[in-house]
């Protein structure tokens, strides 16, 4: 299992520029890589895996794919594949009767921004921050060859796998993904908790080990005499 930390990303505005771009270019990355695989799929029936589609990306000289670092292109390629592997998943349920509604190609996305994901063996751990690497494309245009981001502290650096870069209402954020540990309840089945619904109590809660408690429901009732009187106000006007 993985655990993702989210991080608000607070560049100055070039910095800002440069990922905002990473993101556009991974968007088309995505739209170029679907568009290829769906052609083989209609014209073969083959579900196409990440390799190919990267070999596919380089062999065109796509320029989207070369505007971006390569590991962080082939990571979106890698979504591509991962999309198309899902629906072939599906289409076996659904032809075994498992599924009922038929499942939907892996579909392009409108212009905007994508995730960006880099995984850890391309990054470095400096004074400055983590070591995001750029392509030859991007340095010879905004004049930098990285962008550092933040190491949170209550993260260890040998315990990241990846980092994502996500574009969201508007801004950016860090995502370290990295291992947890599978946290297994200890359920203990001779523990009884008794429910009673009531009105004014909305429920009282009886243990056999000796606890209980009671949740109040007359605020909720107030609050639901309320909204009713207020819609029947709204609907006389």
């Amino acid at each position: 299992m993985y655990g993702c930390q989210q991080t608000l990303i607070h560049a100055p505005p070039d910095v800002q520029a440069v990922i905002e771009y990473l993101c556009t270019e991974s968007n088309k990355v995505w739209n170029c890589s679907v568009y290829y695989a769906r052609q083989i799929y209609f014209k073969t029936g083959k579900i196409i895996k990440r390799a190919e589609i990267c070999a596919e990306m380089t062999r065109s000289k796509n320029r989207h794919f070369g505007a971006m670092y390569v590991s962080s292109a082939q990571q979106t390629c890698n979504n591509v594949a991962e999309a198309f592997k899902s629906f072939q998943k599906l289409m076996k349920l659904w032809k075994c009767g498992e599924l009922q509604d038929k499942p939907s190609l892996p579909k392009y996305r409108k212009n905007g921004l994508f995730t960006v994901t880099y995984p850890k063996r391309w990054l470095k751990l400096t004074e400055e921050g983590i070591r995001i690497p750029l392509g030859n494309q991007v340095k010879a245009w905004f004049g930098i060859d990285a962008f550092f981001l933040p190491m949170p502290s209550n993260l260890k650096w040998e315990n990241i796998k990846e980092i994502r870069i996500l574009p969201r209402n508007r801004c950016f954020y860090s995502e370290f993904v990295y291992p947890v540990e599978d946290a297994k309840s200890q359920l203990d089945v001779s523990k009884v908790l008794g429910i009673d619904h009531g009105i004014d109590n909305w429920l009282t809660c009886v243990s056999n080990v000796g606890t209980s408690f009671i949740i109040d429901g007359k605020h909720l009732k107030s609050l639901n005499q309320w909204y009713n009187k207020r819609v029947a106000t709204l609907k006389e006007n």
